[in-house]
């Protein structure tokens, strides 16, 4: 197969995991990134499903463990710290994963082990990002920051929920932000000092209230916890007007929203206030008619964000990640020629596209999500006996109508130079 010269925009999961297939595929790839260095922030997240067969594929089964977050489980608490039952981690290697799964691990340490994985293969530029890109016979014309230009056979955005390789690849709909559909939820996460007890274990804790909020605390560390409050965007004017990216007033509007919630909420929120890696989420999906345009790809939440409502946004990006590696490496082997690659594309899409759409089900029937929860006293009421009594029986029913890993009728496909 004659290589490809791809560039990627964004060094995030679903970037870094497309460059080690394409790179072990023989393609000539470049990585670009905005910030100056790999970003290695961000809180837990975890593999669920078909991620965890594309991470077996990759042979980092073992890097991962070494890495991971040894956490237990989750459990559910009211205003006054009493326990509404308790979840474990999935251990058994079979089924589904529970609302803690047996596949935890930070952000930048996955991120940081698919850069690791690609080795000297893949060439990476920080602190640049794509200001133009023009489609040119038998391939595209790309303008840097930098000043500089070059040519590549296909360009795919990695570049996240705000992804401005979307927005230049759909420009010409007219759309300032192509495909993005809120879910009127507001998170606001960050990690907090706080010394591990005696006896404590590394669980997550939830808290629900009135007036839909909600907040999570985990640990990953001895001396750290991870917070995370979520509201609906309707519960402060103030939030609502605070710039994306202004972070002491995105701070300070969800401090006001969760005065006086109960539980922890006063520890929290001054944890938050002082916090140094807070970043505030607007929650919304990405849905798009096509995932490409001519030699301009799309990938992970660039493409088809499900928001982290579903608890499947890493593993939708490393799966279509390696989908879309798979069908470049099917249909362009013995040729570069303009046609492979957009029969590649169009069988990307064609192969991936029915498992997102069963995992994006319903998130755009309504522009306000929480609307799905209950918010009076009485509804939580009922949630916590409901959650107190699957916990009794084992019954892991809120995980499976939350979480979005089970998909009916599709398999992951095989690609024969695809395995470790």
């Amino acid at each position: 197969m004659a290589p490809l010269k791809i560039l990627i925009t964004g060094a995030g999961i679903a970037g870094t995991a497309l460059a080690f297939w394409l790179a072990k595929l023989g393609h000539d790839v470049t990585v670009i990134e905005r910030a100056v260095e790999l970003r290695t922030s961000g809180l837990q997240l975890d593999l669920r499903g078909p991620g965890i067969q594309v991470l077996r594929r990759m042979g980092l089964e073992g890097a991962f463990r070494r890495h991971a977050v040894a956490e237990e489980g989750l459990r559910l608490v009211d205003g006054k710290g009493k326990s509404w039952g308790y979840f474990g981690a999935n251990r058994s290697g079979k089924g589904v994963q529970s609302l803690t799964t047996d596949w935890e691990i930070m952000r930048g340490d996955l991120c940081k082990m698919f850069v690791d994985a690609c080795g000297d293969r893949v060439k990476f530029g920080f602190g640049v990002h794509v200001v133009g890109v023009r489609e040119v016979d038998g391939g595209v014309e790309v303008e840097f920051s930098n000043g500089k230009t070059d040519r590549f056979d296909l360009v795919v955005g990695a570049d996240g929920l705000w992804s401005k390789t979307r927005r230049m690849m759909l420009a010409a709909d007219g759309d300032e932000n192509p495909g993005y559909h809120s879910i009127g939820v507001f998170a606001g996460y960050c990690t907090i000092s706080s010394e591990i007890e005696d006896g404590e274990q590394y669980d997550a804790t939830g808290f629900i209230t009135t007036g839909n909020r909600g907040i999570m605390i985990r640990r990953h560390d001895p001396h750290k916890i991870q917070a995370y409050v979520m509201c609906d965007s309707r519960a402060s004017e103030r939030l609502i007007k605070s710039k994306r990216g202004d972070i002491e007033e995105e701070k300070r509007a969800l401090a006001d929203v969760f005065l006086g919630a109960g539980w922890k909420s006063e520890q929290i929120l001054h944890g938050l206030v002082g916090s140094d890696d807070f970043y505030c989420e607007r929650m919304g999906v990405i849905k798009l008619n096509e995932w490409s345009r001519g030699r301009i790809a799309l990938v992970g939440d660039a493409a088809y964000c499900p928001s982290a409502m579903t608890g499947m946004g890493t593993t939708c990006g490393i799966v279509g990640a390696y989908i879309l590696a798979g069908e470049i490496d099917k249909h362009c082997r013995t040729s570069a020629g303009k046609e492979t690659i957009k029969d590649a594309l169009a069988a990307y899409e064609q192969r991936f596209r029915p498992y997102m759409d069963q995992v994006q089900k319903g998130l755009t029937d309504t522009d306000h999500y929480m609307d799905k929860l209950p918010s009076s006293p009485f509804g939580i009421g009922v949630l916590y006996f409901v959650f107190w009594i699957a916990s009794v029986l084992r019954l892991d029913i809120i995980a499976q109508w939350m979480l979005r890993e089970k998909a009916d009728g599709w398999e992951l496909p095989e690609y024969p130079d695809m395995h470790a």
